[in-house]
């Protein structure tokens, strides 16, 4: 894994702007749409190719 010399500061950022400092953190259209749990949740409730399409 490679790391990101300003990883702190977009953690940082993520978490301002999301509540969730986790990554990956996922937009979808602009909207947060969570960490790699919720998109797997979403993903198998079948909610997410209708968010990507």
């Amino acid at each position: 894994m490679k790391k990101v010399s300003d990883g702190g500061e977009i953690q940082s950022a993520l978490k301002e702007w999301t509540g969730q400092s986790i990554v990956p953190n996922v937009f979808i259209g602009g909207k947060h749409i969570g960490g790699s749990d919720a998109i797997m949740e979403k993903h198998q409730a079948g909610k997410l190719v209708p968010l990507l399409t």
